[in-house]
């Protein structure tokens, strides 16, 4: 099907190619639900080059071990095999372009009964996990380089996979809500409208927070046949991002979650920590700080561990209301399809701005990321001169389990466009599941026009426009996955 979308304040005309089998309207029905899952560890034996900061750090220490932990789902009637899923959450920055391919390829041998396509990876964006993108940094000799770790990412996924779906017994699903304060808006704006990622809030000049939060904890909770706690989703809109300037491998807030909850339900308990839309969010105190850090010390908490009772309390609130609906038979419907998003287009006044910038940090060569960082902006520049630059494509999996339907996307995404989804979404709850893949930020248009990091055309390579029909794109498939009965 191909959608002619009219965008933009000049009016251009855009084309989404979408896969045709939106034609067709899926058929979803109740199937005996099959569950497996394991979980491994993806921490590195050498030192490692940190990802998520424009400066090299090598990690020489492991503060908490950084796990990909897989959740295999099938749906059968009889011997008929109706839908299959693996979800793998990932303690990573994101999934940088060529892992998950990387993964498939490992898999599709030792699981010809898998259909690889069926596969999904998201990270949770921790900023202390190794990076996988090579030539970003000067990483030394005795360091794991990022195609070595790739190699060994890869592996380590594969085989805990392979345990994963040779494990999958019959099960069952429940769902739940519950809620926690985790995010702030992190994009201050100040009185002459200008927005800064981490602004300081106690100055005069300061206005407010540029958007609102999602504080909603969705989770879901898979059993085995005696009805005992097999494993965990948990949808958080934050990203794992508490201590990210430590140079030490750690999983943030993600590993005190599993801890307690394991401490609580089971060692072998299975927590896969799902990011929401949160671009624009972030774990970091913006405001009332010193009353939040009070209370934190006088109950003697780390902030991490602080940040983990939250999200555990919500998970068990919505835990006691979610055992008492447990589901055996229900649909599993998982649609794949690539959707194609315009990039942000480089104004002639961006382009000379990013020039001016790029002739000044080249004088300094520890500069060297940042000069790649905005050299990217050229780049699109000139191509934008030689011609229509060609769309973004996105993998983009939409799934129907029971009530809830679970949507990603490859981004960081502002969190305006994940409740768009939820609020328009045909299921009881809505799962959004951001850095499924390599991850750039999506902003407002209101974003855009306060500037700042993660708004300005060298944080985006798609921009308002085409995180709107993302979401339209998202809720197209929603929609058909609740035909009209």
């Amino acid at each position: 099907m191909i959608l002619k979308s009219e965008l933009g304040r000049n009016g251009l005309m855009v084309v989404i190619a979408f896969v045709s089998s939106l034609l067709i309207e899926p058929e979803v029905h109740a199937a005996e639900l099959y569950v497996g899952g394991a979980s491994v560890s993806i921490t590195p034996e050498k030192p490692v080059a940190l990802s998520g900061q424009m400066r090299t750090r090598i990690a020489r220490e492991v503060e908490t071990e950084v796990t990909a932990t897989v959740l295999a789902l099938e749906s059968r009637e009889g011997d008929q095999i109706l839908d299959q899923a693996v979800m793998i959450s990932c303690d990573l920055i994101a999934i940088r372009e060529g892992a998950l391919s990387k993964v498939r390829e490992c898999i599709k041998d030792r699981l010809p009964d898998l259909d690889v396509d069926k596969l999904l990876m998201n990270g949770t964006h921790t900023h202390t996990a190794p990076v996988m993108r090579k030539g970003r940094f000067d990483i030394p000799e005795d360091a794991i380089q990022p195609d070595e770790y790739v190699d060994l990412l890869a592996e380590r996924i594969a085989t805990a996979t392979v345990k994963a779906w040779e494990t999958r017994k019959p099960g069952s699903v429940s769902w739940g809500l519950g809620h926690a304060i985790v995010a702030q808006n992190r994009r201050t704006v100040y009185a002459d409208s200008r927005a800064v990622m981490y602004g300081t809030t106690d100055k005069p000049d300061f206005r407010g927070m540029e958007a609102g939060e999602d504080h909603g904890v969705e989770v879901l909770f898979f059993w085995n046949e005696n009805e005992e706690l097999l494993a965990t989703a948990i949808n958080v809109a934050c990203p794992a991002q508490e201590v990210e300037s430590r140079s030490a491998v750690n999983a943030d807030f993600w590993h005190a979650v599993r801890e307690s909850l394991r401490a609580k339900y089971g060692k072998d308990l299975l927590v896969l920590g799902w990011t929401g839309a949160s671009g624009d969010q972030s774990p970091h105190l913006m405001y009332r700080k010193r009353a939040e850090e009070r209370m934190r010390n006088l109950r003697g908490l780390t902030r991490l561990e602080e940040i983990s009772r939250r999200i555990v309390q919500s998970w068990e609130e919505a835990y006691e209301g979610a055992r008492k609906e447990i589901h055996m038979d229900v649909p599993l419907v998982h649609k794949v399809q690539t959707i194609e998003l315009p990039l942000r287009e480089v104004t002639t006044e961006e382009y000379t701005e990013v020039k001016s910038k790029i002739e000044k940090l080249s004088q300094d060569p520890n500069n060297q990321v940042r000069v790649k960082w905005h050299q990217r902006v050229i780049d699109r520049y000139e191509q934008q001169q030689a011609g229509p630059l060609e769309p973004h494509p996105m993998e983009l999996h939409s799934i129907r389990l029971g009530d809830i339907a679970i949507a990603t996307n490859d981004f960081e995404l502002f969190t305006e466009f994940g409740i768009q989804i939820k609020a328009r979404s045909p299921a009881l709850q809505t799962f959004i599941i951001q850095l499924a893949g390599p991850g750039t930020y999506i902003p407002t248009e209101q974003a855009t026009r306060g500037g700042g990091y993660s708004a300005t055309v060298q944080s985006n390579k798609v921009g308002p426009e085409g995180g709107q029909i993302l979401v339209e794109k998202t809720l197209e498939v929603l929609n058909s996955l609740w035909p009209e009965e």
